[in-house]
């Protein structure tokens, strides 16, 4: 079944030739139902649930289940700080999927199901790290068979003449399949009106969702406001894009949250005081944080930039530093990335 009927490989046998259990396997081949290499077919599909592959040999090798992958991509979500709204829709995407994956091994109806999605939020709020997300999850319950994020903006799909936007577009599309393509800021297709070539990678992109309808995600992203007005241009559009994923702005706790995960992942630490007094920072311009700095982006940019006022600091005296030194991030060192 496509992407909106999940699971997406048109390849797989129709519902009701899927046997639930290996007995029901045996059964069927013992009846001429099924035919043997049909039968270890089978096998291998009901093996699987539980990690265990047979190879050529007949032998099983251990390997994650799809259940335990997508278990990972979802402990991957929960440590992203913030975006509570988001991890239950996601959550609720993935119960969603099992559960008609389950009703069609008991040969029940399956509810048709649109995946596309809208992501509505500010730069640095966390959008293209979900759609990676996404897609790794939906490869391992099975829905696309790479799960890759191929990330394109205007001026990956907007060409300079009449067909030339219609073979760009097309051609992100192509890279796109068997993953998720991700338009940031796709508001900026149609901004140039109706003569504008952005008008044609939008109608390719709709083109291309029948025409290849369940094998890639398509995620449009962008400022909540622009991409409403965008939305709202095209209804046929908006039909497409049934879910729709709010981003928030973080707040400060949350910002310096992140800047303190992010200096765990480059092996430093924040000392107490810059922590204190980033916070108090962050507090105080909230609003130019959240208008013009990018959220967590700006967050990255600002340890980036301690981190090397921090090597100046050391420079000097390296023959007498020490690992804690070496780790340690101060406010002076932030204060001056500001």
């Amino acid at each position: 079944m496509p992407l909106s009927v999940i699971p997406l490989n048109s390849s797989q046998p129709h519902p009701e030739d899927r046997p639930v259990s290996s007995e029901e396997v045996l059964h069927w081949l013992e009846t001429g139902r099924i035919s043997p290499d049909g039968a270890l077919r089978h096998l291998i599909r009901l093996d699987s649930r539980t990690g265990s592959v047979i190879t050529g040999n007949g032998r099983k090798n251990t390997q994650p289940s799809p259940k335990e992958r997508a278990d990972t991509v979802m402990r991957d979500l929960d440590k992203l700080v913030g975006l509570s709204g988001v991890k239950l829709m996601v959550r609720e995407i993935r119960a969603f999927i099992e559960v008609q994956q389950r009703r069609a091994e008991f040969h029940l109806s399956q509810e048709s199901h649109m995946l596309h999605m809208v992501f509505q939020g500010a730069p640095g709020t966390g959008k293209t790290t979900v759609a990676r997300l996404l897609g790794q999850l939906f490869e391992a319950l099975g829905v696309l068979p790479k799960g890759h994020l191929v990330e394109v903006e205007r001026a990956d799909l907007v060409g300079e003449y009449i067909g030339h936007t219609a073979q760009k577009t097309r051609e992100v599309i192509k890279k796109a399949l068997g993953g998720v393509m991700f338009v940031d800021e796709a508001y900026a297709l149609a901004r140039g009106g109706e003569k504008d070539f952005g008008k044609e990678a939008i109608d390719t992109m709709v083109k291309a969702m029948e025409d290849y309808r369940g094998e890639f995600l398509l995620i449009l992203a962008g400022y909540p406001q622009e991409m409403a007005q965008f939305l709202a241009t095209n209804p046929g559009l908006l039909s497409r894009f049934p879910i729709h994923l709010e981003f928030p702005n973080y707040s400060p706790t949350e910002l310096v949250a992140i800047a303190r995960a992010m200096t765990v992942q480059y092996q430093y630490h924040l000392s107490q005081e810059a922590e204190n007094a980033l916070l108090t920072y962050m507090e105080e311009h909230a609003r130019y944080w959240h208008t013009n700095a990018g959220n967590a982006r700006m967050v990255r940019n600002v340890l980036e930039r301690g981190i090397r006022r921090q090597a100046v600091r050391l420079a000097d005296r390296l023959d007498h530093v020490t690992r804690q030194d070496l780790m340690l991030l101060t406010w002076a060192d932030i204060e001056g990335g500001l």
